[in-house]
């Protein structure tokens, strides 16, 4: 059987919203709240793992895993590709959930979905990003240890360093990609957590779904946002993937 682990990035240094994973909603850390909602996975049998960084100030999210009985790896700031590696490399990983730890709305049962294909399938990367049409902070990205192990020693770019994937799948004639899609194109919905609005979003989406013990669905989402159309108005406006289309501008 492979051993399937879940690899969560998580730092205090965000540029927009500092020390935003350990700001709490209801009681509990955004980053708490994602590592409850990736054990509900029915397919993650091996461990999750945080990989932060050796920066000092990363030193808490270490405290963190610790109480949470976390395994965690610290590793480089900028070149994420290569923490991300060493983590799946320590966890002894044949296939990795990439998780980042801005999206408090990660669906296990769309998590589940896309392991299952990557289970069943002959694929190197199953995700539902390529082509988004789910919201964005449901993006689920699947992928091989032999995958991550070849964007590792080939990326050159800065932007394929910085965020873990885009080598895999800016090569489709190397990898074997499959991408899953939402019936309904939802993908101009946003549902991470970037700045001080989208915190306010999912605040407000948390007050009015949160039972401790239990996780709420997309479905329920949507059926608050279809009774409550004005929330989505709280952090609308803002560019999908504004990081990853920053450092394409900052490539050489």
């Amino acid at each position: 059987m492979k051993k399937i682990v879940a690899i969560v990035q998580a730092r205090m240094g965000s540029k927009r919203l500092p020390g935003k994973v350990l700001q709490r909603i209801m009681g509990e850390t955004l980053l708490g709240h994602i590592i409850d909602r990736i054990s509900k996975s029915k397919f993650i049998n091996g461990n999750i793992i945080l990989a932060t960084t050796s920066n000092p100030s990363d030193q808490i999210i270490v405290d963190f895993a610790n109480e949470k009985h976390l395994d965690c790896f610290a590793g480089s700031e900028d070149d994420v590709l290569d923490r991300f590696y060493q983590a799946a490399k320590l966890a002894d990983a044949d296939i990795i959930v990439r998780i980042t730890a801005d999206d408090p709305f990660k669906d296990p049962e769309i998590m589940d979905e896309i392991i299952k294909i990557m289970i069943d399938g002959d694929f190197d990367y199953v995700s539902n990003t390529i082509e988004p049409t789910y919201p964005e902070g449901l993006d689920i990205e699947v992928f091989s240890f032999d995958s991550l192990e070849k964007a590792w020693k080939e990326a050159k770019k800065s932007s394929e360093r910085e965020h873990v994937t885009p080598y895999i799948w800016n090569h489709p004639a190397i990898f074997n990609l499959y991408n899953v899609k939402n019936k309904e194109d939802l993908s101009s919905m946003r549902w991470t957590v970037d700045t001080d609005k989208d915190f306010e979003f999912a605040r407000a989406v948390y007050e009015r779904l949160y039972v401790p013990g239990k996780i709420f669905l997309m479905n329920d989402i949507l059926t608050i946002l279809k009774n409550e159309p004005d929330l989505q108005k709280i952090n609308a406006g803002i560019e999908r993937s504004a990081g990853y289309q920053k450092s394409l501008r900052e490539d050489p």
